[in-house]
């Protein structure tokens, strides 16, 4: 899953691709990649970000979707948790919603998906952007978000969503420490158990930055590593911000053993 953000203030690439020239020449770069799926979001959701209005997401997000018709061969996920930019991102030609509150910040969004039949991604996220790294606390992380995507996943059925349409993130840096963070990642196989395809979304997060011991190092050869780790424990999607690195490894690693 590549990442293409047309935000001013992404954690990483926050106000690179506010043209939407630019964001939809990423978007087929990265199809020619070899991503598999295109992921638009138009807020951020990094730490202490500010929320923005829908009609605000939509000025950023659709004239990328539709300058993307005819021309993408692979899915677009549309990254908001606003049942409304769901909807407008769905009709102008979106196939999966990717929503950061696990379909609990808009208590229309599950009926959206369902009536729609699109593919979700749900993920755990604890409190909010704005509160969400205020001390995280946890009796253990990897079980507790483990019981809530499969709640989450129990939901989604409820509401209608068929259950080969639903993906499952446990949120890494979304309300979660550094050790929290690398102790979710350890475990990818726990929740690979949930019967539901895993996402993981990592690319240059701040706890990679920890672990290198310098918070300006460049973090792509680091988001690599996690990539072949979750991979081998069984992850289905990688959403990151370098496709074609990511791409170019997964293959040599998978030819040399390190996927089954």
């Amino acid at each position: 899953m590549g990442i293409l953000n047309v935000t001013p203030d992404s954690f990483s690439d926050g106000g690179r691709h506010n043209d939407p020239r630019a964001a939809i020449e990423l978007a087929l770069q990265m199809q020619a990649d070899g991503a598999d799926i295109i992921d638009i979001g138009g807020e951020s959701t990094r730490p202490y970000s500010d929320p923005v209005a829908a009609d605000e997401e939509l000025d950023r997000v659709l004239p990328v979707i539709a300058g993307l018709a005819g021309r993408l061969s692979i899915p677009i996920s549309i990254d908001t948790s606003k049942a409304a930019v769901a909807k407008a991102a769905i009709d102008a030609g979106a196939e999966i919603i990717n929503d950061v509150t696990g379909l609990e910040g808009d208590a229309a969004m599950a009926a959206l998906a369902a009536d729609a039949q699109v593919g979700v991604c749900v993920m755990h996220m604890k409190g909010t952007p704005q509160t969400m790294q205020n001390d995280p606390t946890y009796s253990d992380v990897v079980e507790e978000i483990y019981q809530y995507l499969r709640q989450r996943m129990e939901y989604c059925l409820a509401a209608g969503l068929r259950r080969e349409r639903i993906c499952l993130d446990p949120g890494i840096g979304f309300g979660k420490t550094h050790e929290h963070n690398v102790h979710l990642l350890q475990r990818t196989a726990r929740f690979c158990e949930l019967d539901a395809p895993i996402l993981i979304g990592h690319s240059r997060k701040g706890f990679i930055g920890k672990l290198l011991g310098d918070k300006t190092a460049d973090r792509t050869a680091a988001t690599l590593g996690v990539s072949l780790a979750v991979a081998a424990a069984g992850a289905d999607i990688i959403r990151v911000h370098d496709v074609k690195p990511t791409v170019d490894a997964l293959k040599l690693f998978r030819a040399c053993g390190g996927i089954d």
